[in-house]
């Protein structure tokens, strides 16, 4: 698996490709912060480590960027520690955020999660659900109806392949974050809330405003039938 790592600060970025390189993985060094777009072609990577104080653009911006083209996955690190920078990362398309300082193990655990969730998932299933109209491509990893099509992100897809798999039925907030992060325990409970924040907003792209609802303290689900 290779790795595309983003931080300005070299000594951080070096001893994050060093420990990175112990665990196996393959690292792509940036360089130039004025050519992200151009090495994240060359160099094709499975998953991106993304500062967010960066030169020119932050990282946000470039986050914004990659998820025009492609929905590799994207674990934000960051030294900020307001939940507002948390949540403005996931919204801008990122998977996961883990604050700096950070011990080596919780990130190596971070990143074993999502790559596992990403392409063990991904070669598991090749179904297209459907509910009405609307469809569920998993192998596309996007929602489509008549009024158009959304690209979706790992996240986005994991907890939509919940939903489509129990039309009309709510899904517990657990059985979301189970289906999606696995058991792992570093994971913000609020993570869960800014992707279905992010899932609605793709939604009323299409035309699908209320086809996710919620029902405090029981969960969410997708509603079948005229809206």
């Amino acid at each position: 698996m290779k790795i595309m790592i983003i931080e300005d600060d070299k000594v951080i970025r070096q001893e994050l490709k060093k420990q990175l390189e112990m665990w196996g993985y393959e690292i792509v060094l940036v360089e130039d912060f004025y050519q992200i777009m151009q090495d994240f072609h060359q160099s094709d990577p499975h998953l991106i480590l993304l500062d967010i104080n960066l030169p020119s653009f932050n990282g946000y911006h470039w986050c914004q960027e990659i998820r025009k083209e492609s929905q590799v996955p994207i674990l934000f690190i960051s030294s900020r520690t307001d939940n507002l920078d948390q949540i403005m990362a996931m919204q801008m398309g990122g998977d996961d955020f883990v604050q700096k300082p950070f011990d080596i193990p919780v990130l190596i655990a971070k990143i074993q999660a999502v790559l596992r969730r990403t392409y063990d998932f991904a070669n598991q299933v090749s179904e297209v659900f459907s509910i009405d109209a609307n469809k569920l491509d998993l192998r596309q990893a996007t929602l489509s109806n008549p009024e158009g099509t959304v690209e979706l992100t790992q996240t986005e897809m994991l907890i939509l392949h919940s939903l489509f798999s129990h039309p009309n039925q709510f899904v517990s907030r657990d059985e979301l974050i189970e289906a999606c992060w696995q058991g792992d325990h570093y994971i913000d409970e609020n993570t869960l809330s800014v992707n279905i924040s992010r899932l609605r907003k793709k939604m009323r792209e299409i035309g699908l405003e209320g086809f996710l609802e919620t029902k405090k303290n029981v969960g969410y689900r997708l509603v079948e039938g005229e809206r």
